[in-house]
């Protein structure tokens, strides 16, 4: 097994090479769309629809939900695409 010794300065020097890489590639990336999930009551005061009326929603599978735990989020997307009637 061979060790190699660092120095201070060259550790110094990897970190700021580093650095300069990585705000380079964050700088390089384009921003993208990101998804927004909304809350059930935030889709009901959307919509101005009832409790009910969502579930129905949900059950039919007219607008596609996911559940994290207890809460159903759902994509503005899909809320809008359904709006559309698409």
């Amino acid at each position: 097994m061979k060790i190699d010794i660092v120095t201070m300065e060259e550790l110094e020097q990897f970190k700021t090479e580093f650095i300069r890489e990585m705000r380079s590639l964050i700088m390089d990336k384009k921003p993208t769309q990101t998804t927004k999930w909304l809350r059930s009551i935030e889709v009901r005061k959307m919509l101005s629809i009832s409790p009910g009326t969502l579930q129905n929603l949900r059950v039919s599978g007219t607008l596609p939900f996911k559940k994290i735990g207890g809460s159903m989020y759902y994509n503005k997307q899909d809320i809008e695409k359904m709006m559309k009637g698409e």
